[in-house]
């Protein structure tokens, strides 16, 4: 690796939502680098002065900074940050998407940076806002190898766990099918406490003891204990709608992989089904509610 490609001066920050804000102050705080940040709305930059984050705008922040973060909504955004960025982008510097955006979208973004000699990872991120606020993110990276090594100090920083997934766009393809598998288990959790709860155990009762069994997991302990039994399902968290969008790329791959998979589309239409009652900016275990209606 090239000493000006390892050389990291400055990163820059773009998008401080749930996850951006806590993400970009663990970076500012345990890189020792200096750090500029962009989003939309002026609070967060504001919150993150403490940590030694500067505002800027995207040009200079894409004139100034040798690593480039983004967090983004969703694939739309990150096109549209990178359109923006692309003509004050210049060769040596890496952008890293850690949002939720499609392979083929991701890989094609890498194409069409590497063309300027720009280095692309896309670091997807996965657990809890909580997971954010600690640090404690699981990261997966579709790099070059040259990249990852690059940018995995930084990753540190954010994440407890950072994997190398592949090349370019195998980051999305595990973040993709990871959230395939949290949702269904979301929706057979619910079925379990609707099925449940009509022959006589309460969720309270058929939660906790399913966790000391083999149907123990994460989604049980953190969408059913925390949100589905205590009937939370608060808005700002990963919603009804993120979890359509996520859903879609999972069902976008396996369209292109001519593979049919009837318990993802059976997800997405329950999924629909909370989003067209009312619940598309709750967090995501409400489609409780409309398979176990009460």
């Amino acid at each position: 690796m090239s000493s000006a490609r390892s050389e990291i001066g400055t990163i820059g920050f773009i998008g401080l939502g749930v996850m951006g804000e806590p993400m970009c102050g663990h970076l500012a705080r345990r890189s020792g680098k200096r750090v500029l940040a962009h989003d939309l709305r002026p609070e967060p930059v504001e919150r993150l002065a403490a940590f030694g984050v500067t505002a800027a705008t995207l040009p200079e922040l894409a004139a100034q900074a040798d690593v480039i973060v983004m967090s983004l909504p969703d694939g739309k955004a990150v096109d549209a940050v990178v359109t923006a960025l692309e003509p004050h982008l210049r060769a040596g510097q890496c952008v890293v998407d850690t949002s939720t955006s499609s392979v083929s979208l991701t890989r094609r973004i890498g194409e069409r940076l590497a063309a300027k000699g720009v280095q692309y990872a896309d670091a997807p991120v996965a657990r809890t806002r909580e997971a954010a606020a600690k640090g404690d993110l699981s990261i997966m990276v579709g790099a070059s190898p040259e990249t990852f090594a690059r940018i995995k100090p930084i990753l540190d920083t954010m994440g407890s766990d950072v994997s190398h997934c592949g090349p370019v766009g195998c980051g999305q393809v595990v973040k993709i099918l990871n959230n395939m598998l949290v949702f269904q288990h979301t929706a057979a959790l619910a079925e379990a406490m609707a099925i449940g709860r009509r022959h006589g155990v309460p969720p309270e009762v058929l939660l906790p003891t399913m966790a000391l069994g083999s149907g123990d997991s994460f989604v049980l302990r953190n969408h059913g204990m925390k949100a589905m039994l205590p009937g939370v399902f608060p808005e700002r968290a990963f919603s009804t709608r993120y979890a359509m969008k996520d859903l879609s790329y999972a069902l976008e791959m396996a369209a292109e992989s001519g593979l049919d998979v009837p318990g993802a589309q059976l997800t997405m239409e329950r999924l629909k089904k909370a989003e067209a009652a009312g619940y598309g900016e709750n967090y995501h275990p409400v489609m409780l509610k409309v398979i176990d209606p009460q």
